[in-house]
């Protein structure tokens, strides 16, 4: 472990009255974590040589994206320049800013008193901007409208000042212009930060209780978790309870980190920091829950945040089904460092056993495939992403639809499919472009507001399955980049939706369903058996591929089958006698066709299947 500045005070249970506790909240690439290295570097908790650009983003898929995925929590001492007697202790959350990872921001929302909203001077306000800013309102949290990037040459401070101080509700003037590269005015901001944060509020005398809100598992020391106290006081060898599960645990260690893990002998109220128990078990720590003293211990827990819902479900499966059980412990573990990953078991006629796996988005899906793949070592096959259909029978009776293959077959009545109200943020001139990829998409326009002469913000009921494809990908290219995308659930609808069956040589293929728009499922039944017959290798008799919806064939593409030239010997002779051969190999054929099976290569599987082409896969979406 890094050596820790001599300078920074030891962690003990500080006066409540000099902490601040503050999470960083901007839209993708506006600055937060570069905000976040110039903080450390300026309070000394970091030295010269140990700092790196990102410093808080831990995972490579992070540093190669340039995004961040997992919220940190660091603890940073500041004097305030008007009164450098006084060091105040900054609990500081560096938090993502992909809408797929705003469950994360949820958290340490929920965690903080106060947040800095953080927009790019050269961007403006985007869209998740927004939905953050509507998040810490929700949260009653004091907001520090900052704007970052005032160095760059395209920058316009004033006029985005102006937007922010609209939509925030203060001065233009009262917002401050940073640049957190060269580290001009955070200085002036950590001080705003100790001047506006409240401090926390809690009962030191009351019996103790800390929530949750991250947790990670290290596997030397089992599960860490990250708290923050409320009231009381949690110290080190004493018995604590999880007050969801009723599981009682020693602390083995307690501390805080700064931002290397830096062990105490307890925290007090308002303080922000990490346990471990020595536990291994990944379901026994649950993000959201109330930690307690196992004796004396408080009675109500805290009230918890709404718990992430999964948007979008695909199936995984490894290449190599001897891996499963070590998919299964690699989801376990996952699960612990993400409260939003939702999984069971799942079989298929085509690909064994696997899991279906809920999302919140397409980026989300990518990054865990990404991670089991790097940090377990495992190689996955990932079916389709599709959304989850509630179906109605005429019986009455009701079905939850996360896979094609579970559509019931029979009369239906009613499909209901999930729609969100999406943000979209774009320059007026692309409105056309928009509205007119949001009609072909199932789109009904709710409403457009200007937030200035030049920007707009429109707002959409979309179908969730319209937009986990490829929507963001072609929001981007027909706005050259400039519009920005964010949505949340808003319920259901009913729809005109049907189930497409592929058949191979007259048999179902589970592997392949798909449920489609019924206007839509003509074009994806033909893309579909054209490219599963360039596919599937050439058999010894003709194959028939059909895509049908029920008993109703909509396509067809035949392989032709492999003919040995039986006529290979006859050199002359008789017509009669090759006519023979020729009729005797016709009836071979004949019986070949009544008993032969097909058989699917793996890779056919994989192409078809594999979210890569059909989805974009959610790389690059920043």
């Amino acid at each position: 472990m890094p050596a820790i500045p001599s300078h920074v005070p030891e962690p003990s249970r500080t006066d409540p009255a000099l902490i601040r506790n503050f999470c960083i909240i901007a839209h993708i690439d506006h600055g937060k974590s570069t905000l976040a290295d110039r903080m450390l570097q300026l309070t000394g908790v970091v030295e010269q040589r140990q700092m790196r650009a990102q410093y808080l983003d831990r995972m490579d898929i992070e540093r190669e994206r340039g995004i961040t995925i997992k919220s940190q929590a660091v603890r940073l001492p500041w004097a305030p320049t008007h009164d450098k007697s006084s060091t105040h202790i900054l609990n500081m959350i560096d938090t993502p800013g992909h809408v797929d990872f705003t469950y994360e921001v949820s958290r340490s929302l929920a965690a903080c008193e106060g947040t800095i909203l953080l927009v790019d001077a050269a961007q403006g306000i985007e869209a998740q901007t927004l939905a953050n800013l509507y998040l810490a309102m929700e949260n009653d949290l004091t907001i520090i409208p900052v704007l970052n990037k005032i160095d760059l040459p395209a920058a316009q401070p004033e006029k985005f000042a102006e937007e922010l101080a609209n939509l925030v509700g203060c001065d233009p003037d009262d917002v401050l212009k940073v640049s957190a590269k060269t580290g001009l005015g955070v200085d002036a901001l950590l001080d705003k930060v100790v001047a506006e944060i409240p401090a926390p509020v809690g009962v030191k005398d009351a019996p103790a209780r800390a929530m949750i809100f991250d947790s990670v598992y290290d596997s030397y020391r089992g599960v860490v978790t990250y708290v923050r106290v409320i009231d009381g006081q949690l110290n080190k060898r004493e018995r604590i309870r999880m007050m969801s599960t009723g599981a009682t645990h020693e602390l083995l260690e307690i501390g805080t980190n700064s931002p290397e893990m830096l062990a105490a002998d307890g925290l007090g109220v308002g303080e922000v920091g990490y346990l471990i128990t020595g536990v291994k078990d990944v379901r026994q720590s649950k993000v959201g829950d109330t930690v307690t003293s196992q004796h004396k211990g408080a009675e109500e827990a805290l009230g918890g945040y709404k718990d992430p819902r999964p948007m979008v479900f695909s199936g995984l499966y490894p290449l190599d089904g001897s891996d499963y059980p070590e998919l299964r412990e690699a989801l376990d573990k996952l699960q612990l460092n993400d409260a939003a990953l939702v999984y069971e078991p799942e079989t298929s006629a085509a690909l064994g056993f696997g899991f279906r796996v809920g999302f919140l988005g397409l980026l989300h899906l990518d990054v865990i495939r990404e991670r089991l793949e790097r940090e377990f070592g495992l190689d996955l096959i990932a079916t389709a992403p599709n959304v989850v259909y509630r179906v109605i029978m005429e019986d009455g009776t009701e079905h939850t639809v996360t896979n094609p293959s579970e559509f019931p077959e029979g009369k239906i009545n009613e499909v209901y499919e999930p729609v969100v109200r999406a943000t979209i943020l774009a320059p007026t001139e692309f409105i056309g472009s928009i509205m007119e990829l949001c009609q072909t998409r199932r789109g009904t326009l709710l409403g457009m507001d200007y937030l200035s002469e030049d920007r707009v913000e429109i707002r959409y009921t979309l179908p969730l399955a319209e937009i986990v494809f490829d929507f963001f990908d072609q929001l981007k290219s027909k706005t050259r980049g400039y519009a920005s995308l964010d949505y949340e659930p808003t319920g259901e609808q009913t729809s005109s939706l049907v189930k497409v069956d592929i058949l191979l040589h007259g048999d179902k293929v589970d592997a392949f369903s798909a449920i489609t728009h019924k206007d839509a499922a003509y074009a994806y039944g033909v893309r579909l058996v054209a490219k599963l017959r360039e596919l599937i290798p050439r058999q010894a008799f003709e194959v028939p591929i059909q895509a049908a919806i029920g008993s109703r064939v909509i396509a067809r593409e035949t392989i032709r089958a492999i003919r040995k030239d039986v006529l290979a010997k006859c050199y002359g002779g008789d017509i009669s006698r090759k006519r023979k051969l020729l009729e005797k190999q016709k009836e071979g054929k004949k019986r070949m066709k009544m008993v032969g099976s097909v058989e699917v290569p793996q890779e056919a599987f994989i192409a078809v299947l594999s979210s890569d082409d059909s989805a974009g896969s959610g790389k690059g979406k920043k």
